[in-house]
């Protein structure tokens, strides 16, 4: 048993939330990306000196779980006081190229020499150099056309300027850079204080008791779920067809395993996923089975084992494309873990949307429904599952960038029926007033999401150019005056309205 007594792990969890969400504040004030400074498209997180998370900040859902496997793909390496790491490599920590990560180690000041733990930050920035702008090509097949990719290396000066210049904006892409680093430098500074405090020994004794105790926790909310096994089966929609992803869950007392074998092998676009990414999202999806206030950490998902075959969509292998595997493949592996526990889907995509050109460069995702719940219709115009962004506000997008807002609203009536109705999607319409190109990652545009219960499916998404629909993963170019509008999913409902 740790020797810290209740009221003490409460002000020593506090203390690391705030750190981090320190953390996440100075990486949004400091960023000039619209994309992270107003869709705040970013996490942090604190780590301990083997590499296990201690403390995250509730930011993006997909990136923390995630971000684990980019500790871990530095922890070997000799390291420095003031030296930071870089990397974005989806098969070496990370998770698809746009996702760049800068991990911090701590030391402590009054023993020279003694890790602490690592600060970490995560963002998605607007460029990464790929052949088109945003570098969310719908139709990538390789890796290598979605970007650099940078395996982990220290974050020098000359580093950090040589990979911008690689990218599209590159004073951006460095401002960016350097706001990631402000994020670590702030989480290191509140690490190495409480150090001061409790000592080196007692900060690792404190971390030990949080990761206990949020296990402890989880394996208590996992023994109230009944024993079993759970089932289910549901497609990504390819260009080519529909992939069938398939979930086997085992709950035994207080284990529960995940496997997805019989899933489909991997794809020859970029649907598929590093095994850290199909992870995160079962961690998502199992914490919102349970209970969404269990101190999110390493010790929480130590009574989850989640298995799927190698060369698969959901574990792909080295050099596979992967643009569209961390925000679509990931929120189908979400909706499959809700769905064999009972529960209605939510719109089962981020609606991702890539603008720009030489110029300028702009990425968003859009909101639409959730499912409904046993007891409470789903909301609506939210961002679901391994999304947790904000819109762009109308008055930052059309300031800084050659477009205009035509529509906003609710898509009403798009969620499914039911005795508690499915959250309705969002309609956004957006006009170009110069030549740019445009890339639309979207699922659920063939299969609307399905209710639980009895309850009707939400409505599937749609997307049109003036009009004329469009197919849910294109690359193309918008010409000025030309009008892009999406239509988000509604949610599924929940029970029988008849009953």
């Amino acid at each position: 048993m740790s020797g810290l007594d209740p009221i003490e792990l409460q002000i020593f969890t506090g203390a690391l939330r705030a750190a981090c969400e320190e953390m996440g504040l100075a990486l949004i004030r400091s960023a000039r990306s619209a994309n992270i400074k107003e869709r705040r498209d970013a996490s942090t997180a604190l780590f301990d000196a083997d590499g296990q998370m201690v403390m995250q900040a509730e930011h993006i859902p997909v990136h923390l779980g995630a971000m684990p496997a980019a500790v871990a793909a530095v922890l070997g390496e000799q390291h420095e006081d003031g030296v930071s790491w870089i990397l974005n490599d989806p098969f070496a920590g990370g998770t698809h190229l746009p996702d760049i990560t800068v991990i911090t180690p701590v030391f402590a000041e009054t023993w020279p020499g003694r890790l602490l733990g690592f600060a970490a930050s995560r963002a998605h920035h607007a460029d990464v150099g790929a052949r088109v702008a945003g570098s969310m090509p719908a139709d990538s097949r390789s890796l290598e056309e979605e970007g650099i990719v940078i395996s982990p290396r220290p974050l020098t000066e000359r580093t950090l300027k040589e990979l911008a210049e690689q990218m599209r904006q590159p004073a951006e892409r460095r401002a960016d850079l350097r706001a990631q680093l402000a994020a670590n430098r702030a989480g290191a500074l509140r690490l190495a204080a409480l150090a001061g405090r409790l000592g080196a020994d007692g900060l690792r004794e404190a971390t030990d008791a949080v990761l206990d105790y949020s296990e402890r926790r989880t394996r208590a909310c996992l023994a109230a779920l009944a024993d079993g096994v759970r089932s289910a089966e549901d497609v990504l929609e390819a260009t080519e067809g529909d992939l069938v992803l398939r979930l086997r869950s085992v709950l035994d007392g207080e284990e529960l395993l995940l496997d997805f074998a019989g899933s489909a092998p991997q794809h020859d676009g970029n649907l598929n996923c590093p095994l850290a990414v199909t992870r995160s999202a079962c961690l998502f999806a199992m914490r919102a089975l349970t209970d969404p206030d269990i101190l999110p950490s390493a010790g929480a998902y130590r009574p989850i084992e989640v298995r799927a075959p190698a060369g698969s969509v959901l574990n792909a292998r080295p050099g596979a494309a992967v643009a569209a595997g961390n925000v679509e493949t990931s929120s189908r592996v979400a909706d499959l873990v809700l769905s064999a526990f009972g529960r209605a889907q939510g719109q089962g995509t981020m609606n991702n949307l890539t603008l720009g050109g030489d110029a300028f460069t702009y990425y968003e995702t859009v909101g639409g429904g959730q499912g409904a719940c046993e007891d409470a219709d789903g909301p609506s115009a939210v961002h679901v599952a391994m999304s947790n962004t904000l819109n762009t506000p109308i008055e930052a997008l059309e300031r800084e960038f050659p477009l205009r807002v035509c529509g906003y609203a609710l898509r009403r009536g798009s969620g499914g029926a039911g005795r508690h109705r499915g959250g309705d999607g969002v309609v956004r319409e957006l006009e170009a007033l110069a030549e740019m190109t445009f890339s639309l990652i979207g699922e659920r545009r063939r299969h609307g999401p399905r209710g639980a219960s009895g309850g009707a499916a939400g409505a599937p998404g749609r997307d049109l150019l003036d009009g004329r629909p469009l197919p849910g993963k294109i690359t193309g170019t918008l010409h000025a005056g030309q009008r892009l509008r999406v239509e988000t999913p509604g949610g599924g409902g929940f029970g029988d309205v008849r009953t």
